[in-house]
């Protein structure tokens, strides 16, 4: 088993809820029977370096080629934000505005998203500010025309991604739109019948809402209250 087989054996009963493993012993010397042996119980070891940080991911990323994407991008879009948040949003994907300043959520989606994280906040009492949380994407690199990354890129970007949420160690993940639940939560519900209930990846509980690109359609405005109806939630359960 390869490195990489071994990591997606690992992720896979991690999201199963699985902490420990058996190892059967592997020495030859003889010992003296025991009655009802029992197989050594050891805790399942992480995929994750020890005393991870954003810094050692980003460092571990560096100029990417791992992926397809990395030929049409201008700048990787690793994350930005408070490396201590209590909250953590994921998106899908950088956009050209992204692409452009190496930062995520920064053309008309994030200016969005910044209205409805401080405008929420306020309403709420709830004294934060985008800067106190953090934020970045399923890929870190732009799609080409702003497609939805395809499964093999999830996958390469997404041992990253998991990396980043490990070492902040929010206390809760808000993922936006479709394609960030597919790749957290490995599911193929639809944003509509998993919004407004808490979910659980790795013992961290998780919000799903839409993106804000979808909000800002025209034909998607009743959208908007139950975005910020899930948002109040997640503020409130993080912050109160």
């Amino acid at each position: 088993m390869n490195k990489d087989q071994l990591r997606q054996r690992l992720e896979f009963y991690q999201d199963l809820g699985v902490k420990t493993v058996y190892r059967r012993p592997t020495t030859n010397v003889p010992v003296p029977p025991t009655p009802n042996p029992q197989p050594p119980v050891l805790p399942l070891p992480t995929i994750e370096p020890a005393q991870d940080s954003l810094l050692t991911i980003l460092g571990d990323i560096g100029d990417c080629k791992r992926c397809r994407l990395h030929e049409a991008r201008n700048k990787i879009v690793f994350g930005s934000g408070n490396d201590q948040a209590r909250l953590v949003f994921v998106g899908e994907g950088p956009g050209a505005d992204e692409d452009a300043q190496g930062l995520p959520f920064v053309g008309r989606a994030g200016q969005l998203l910044t209205q409805m994280i401080e405008g929420t906040a306020s309403k709420e009492g709830i004294p934060i500010k985008r800067p106190d949380v953090y934020i970045c994407n399923v890929v870190k690199c732009r799609p080409p025309e702003n497609r939805t990354p395809e499964p093999d890129e999830m996958e390469i970007c997404g041992q990253f991604l998991y990396r980043q949420l490990q070492a902040i160690k929010p206390k809760a993940i808000c993922l936006l739109g479709g394609t960030a639940a597919k790749a957290v939560l490995n599911t193929k519900q639809s944003v509509t019948a998993m919004r407004g209930k808490w979910h659980n990846w790795r013992d961290i509980p998780v919000m799903v809402t839409y993106h804000p690109s979808y909000l800002l359609r025209a034909y998607n405005q009743s959208a908007k209250k139950e975005a910020w109806e899930d948002l109040k939630k997640v503020l409130h359960y993080v912050y109160d």
